[in-house]
């Protein structure tokens, strides 16, 4: 099998604002567009997002309701304290401001007007003995 791309699935109650939030600010843009509907993309390795109004015929009856909800659609970058400042001065509300984790992971959290939590990571420099609470 040979994967030649990836797209995730959102079902949410307001196409029109995450396909905003996500074209504005994430570099996403728009493939194709359809009332309760979108397909978003970017150049690089990001994943491509479909997103899908609740109670949309094209679903599944017994998905038809369920909104994107216990899912982080996360996205290794780097310079993640540029990104948090960027995005903070756009306007986005930061919802987990930069932290890194035990295990190295450096990360923090928006979430779309949907409720959808996207989460930028950047893998901390080994043995460098700093914390984001540090800079």
């Amino acid at each position: 099998m040979q994967i030649t791309a990836s797209t995730v699935s959102l079902t949410v109650d307001d196409v029109a604002a995450s396909q905003q939030f996500f074209t504005a600010h994430l570099g996403y843009t728009e493939q194709a567009a359809a009332d309760g509907f979108a397909s978003l993309t970017r150049p690089d390795a990001a994943v491509d997002i479909v997103l899908l109004a609740r109670g949309t015929q094209v679903l599944p009856a017994d998905q038809r309701d369920r909104r994107a909800s216990g899912l982080i659609l996360a996205f290794t970058t780097s310079d993640i304290q540029g990104e948090e400042k960027r995005l903070s001065a756009e306007g986005v509300d930061i919802t987990m401001p930069l932290r890194e984790e035990p295990w190295g992971e450096r990360l923090f959290q928006v979430t779309d007007p949907n409720g959808v939590v996207v989460q930028f990571v950047e893998w901390a420099v080994q043995g460098a003995g700093s914390s984001v609470a540090d800079g």
